[in-house]
């Protein structure tokens, strides 16, 4: 199960970067976001630990100035996700100890659009003229990505 369908994934890439990929290339990333805002939320619930609460914040989500910039980005787009399949992938991961607040589930799709948003704009960097993304670029893009979170 994924956080987003695999003609959203297409469109964001379009819209954000200007890039075609194909079908092979989706499940890849989306296996990588969903895995990147795992992450996110495995830190950002280390981070609620550290400030003495049982409930997670968006405050608590390690978004640096340029993922600030991104997700408003992102949001520029006007391309809406939807909540209940991530929150439903989010139940088939290893389960977090803490609870997340509301403000920071509603904000969920931000940040999913965000990690596609990113990796869109990083894997455009290595792209081709032609504007279809090669594996090889993608794998290029993936490690920057999983550097960066």
């Amino acid at each position: 199960m994924a956080v987003t369908g695999t003609h959203k994934i297409e469109a964001l890439y379009k819209k954000a970067a200007g890039l075609r990929i194909d079908h092979s290339k989706v499940k890849q990333i989306s296996d990588l976001v969903d895995q990147k805002l795992y992450d996110l939320l495995v830190v950002a619930e280390g981070n609620a630990r550290y400030n003495g609460r049982d409930i997670i914040w968006m405050c608590d989500v390690p978004l640096t100035k340029a993922m600030k910039e991104s997700m408003e980005k992102f949001k520029e787009l006007e391309e809406e996700l939807e909540l209940q399949p991530i929150l439903d992938h989010l139940t088939t991961l290893p389960p977090l100890k803490y609870a997340l607040e509301e403000e920071l589930e509603k904000r969920l799709p931000d940040l999913v659009g965000t990690i596609i948003y990113v990796m869109a704009n990083i894997t455009k960097e290595f792209a081709s003229r032609d504007k279809v993304v090669s594996s090889k670029e993608m794998e290029k893009a993936e490690t920057i990505l999983n550097l960066m979170i």
